[in-house]
């Protein structure tokens, strides 16, 4: 078992900004398909705002209310499948022997997100970048417990888009774009704790489909309050993440 502390957290969505929102949807499921509220990106050289896709402007409008303007720390960022809708376009564009953009492959690599992070903000602090298709939220709390034996506090963003239709017969997808932002520190915050068990425990109690009912919205559960704890499965062993007891 490992604990950890949650100083502070943030999750956004279409239609879904506050702690109130996701309470209210989470108990009451709807459909959610209009676009990401408008995500203001001012403090950033509009160079770099042009580059930031529904991807990248959800992780920010998760992670940067969080953050202090001109605040450097160490950051993850944890996305499934990344920029798959940029990575398609290139994909095509071969296919046809179009020659291809480097801007659009240096956005469609997996760091891409985190590189406009650190650049924007001019943040030389350590990054790391995540893609997983299992356990997402699990890896990224690992890595970052691992962070905070040398560093105070961790950034963490976990973040997806829905990918296109052509992939989703092949994967499970999210049902909208979404983002979780946390920041963990060594000694101040609400305390964590993440641990394997030998068995699946009960499944959470929920009206959400199988795609909402994912790894990524029972944390969200977990973290309004709404459960007593998420469960993930990685590399073939049950886990659990839930607050540890005082």
């Amino acid at each position: 078992m490992v604990n950890f502390k949650l100083e502070s957290w943030a999750a956004i969505a279409p239609e879904l900004k506050s702690e109130e929102d996701w309470h209210t949807w989470l108990q009451h499921p709807r459909t959610i398909d209009g676009p990401l509220d408008k995500v203001s990106l001012k403090q950033f050289p509009p160079m770099l705002r042009r580059r930031f896709s529904t991807l990248g402007k959800c992780a920010m409008g998760a992670a940067l209310p969080l953050l202090e303007e001109g605040e450097v720390i160490p950051s993850i960022f944890a996305s499934r499948h990344g920029d798959t809708e940029l990575t398609l376009s290139l994909l095509e564009n071969m296919g046809l022997d179009e020659p291809m953009s480097p801007t659009g492959f240096s956005l469609a690599v997996h760091n891409a997100v985190s590189g406009l992070f650190t650049i924007a903000r001019k943040d030389t602090s350590e990054v790391t970048s995540i893609a997983a298709t299992q356990g997402l939220v699990v890896q990224t709390l690992l890595e970052a417990v691992g962070q905070l034996q040398v560093s105070e506090r961790v950034l963490c963003v976990i973040y997806d888009v829905p990918l296109p239709d052509l992939y989703r017969r092949y994967s499970e997808s999210t049902p909208f774009p979404y983002a979780i932002a946390m920041i963990l520190n060594r000694s101040v915050g609400e305390s964590y704790s993440l641990a394997q068990r030998d068995e699946v425990g009960d499944s959470v109690e929920s009206t959400l489909s199988a795609a909402q009912d994912s790894e990524s919205f029972q944390f969200v559960r977990l973290l309004t309050g709404l459960s007593s704890e998420a469960q993930s499965a990685l590399n073939g062993m049950n886990w659990r993440i839930a607050r540890a007891e005082v």
